[in-house]
């Protein structure tokens, strides 16, 4: 069992955590404003990318240590045309050149959070595709998730999060102008 930390109370961070919960780990959530304290091992950035890195600036010293997933998709949400990043990055990279003393791992940005609640896109299980340069913390997330409904796929360096944003903004766009739902989706078969 994991105690995870979620900052952000949304949908999303919702069913991040009822993912959690199903795999037998202690969640706990907090919000906009929450004081800070006593955080998991695995903390979860659930929010907007501009929150997610005010959060990671806030908390560098809470947050020294921990595992810190990263689900962002840092869409410019004015033009819905592109990402707010460097092409040669990704929120995630941005995220952990903060946070040097942490270990950030890309994760959950692939799905919506209706195929997380419902564990399904279409007829097949939901996978979560996770991106980070240690082995540790996506050992440390499977684990997490044994035994909560939700595939997990190890996709590789955390370069390889440049990719999953890529595919979350295409998958938002996607939604956005209704040629999918937001309750599918892109699922993985493996």
């Amino acid at each position: 069992m994991a105690a995870i930390t979620i900052f952000g109370k949304g949908n999303m961070g919702q069913a991040i955590g009822d993912v959690f919960k199903q795999g037998g780990n202690d969640v706990t959530y907090l919000g906009n404003g929450d004081p800070v304290k006593d955080l998991g091992d695995i903390v979860v950035l659930a929010v907007p990318y501009p929150a997610a890195i005010s959060i990671a600036k806030t908390n560098l010293a809470a947050l020294i240590g921990k595992i810190v997933v990263d689900i962002t998709n840092p869409l410019n949400f004015d033009t819905w045309d592109d990402l707010v990043v460097p092409s040669d990055s990704s929120a995630a990279e941005e995220i952990q050149r903060l946070l040097m003393d942490s270990t950030v791992v890309k994760v959950f940005n692939t799905t919506f959070a209706a195929t997380l609640k419902s564990r399904k896109v279409g007829g097949q299980q939901t996978t979560v595709m996770a991106a980070s340069d240690s082995n540790d913390a996506k050992e440390a997330l499977a684990a997490a998730l044994k035994d909560s409904g939700v595939a997990f796929v190890d996709a590789g360096a955390l370069k390889r999060a440049r990719e999953l944003e890529s595919f979350g903004f295409l998958q938002m766009t996607l939604a956005a102008k209704e040629t999918i739902g937001w309750t599918g989706g892109f699922a993985v078969e493996k």
